[in-house]
């Protein structure tokens, strides 16, 4: 995965600083980040809508919302409660805007 933004040095350093992902420097401050467990879903969508989102899981929700704010992470709005799971959004440096839920349904990456 790759994520492209015109602030990629301030997103780099909230996956090291604010999220504490592992990584590499592969040359001159260019970090590769090793991720949490992943899962990877096919949903269904009208004919001529394709797309992906980057979802991030959690195991509480407003905890670790907290927990980022407290990291200077941007969390839009209240949280909303589907029965696949509670989310809210993050929008990180660059507006690269990525979906963190706590899931109401197994998870297949544990």
């Amino acid at each position: 995965m790759i994520l492209f933004t015109p602030e990629a040095d301030e997103l780099r350093a909230v996956f090291r600083d604010a999220l504490g992902w592992p990584y590499v420097d592969a040359h001159d401050g260019w970090l590769i980040f090793a991720l949490p467990p992943a899962e990877v879903a096919a949903h269904p969508a009208p004919e001529g809508d394709t797309h992906h989102q980057l979802y991030l899981m959690c195991d509480d929700l407003a905890a670790t919302s907290d927990e980022l704010r407290g990291k200077g992470i941007e969390i839009r709005g209240e949280p909303t409660s589907e029965a696949w799971g509670t989310w809210t959004t993050m929008l990180l440096p660059g507006g690269v805007e990525v979906v963190l839920y706590e899931p109401r349904h197994r998870v297949a990456a544990r």
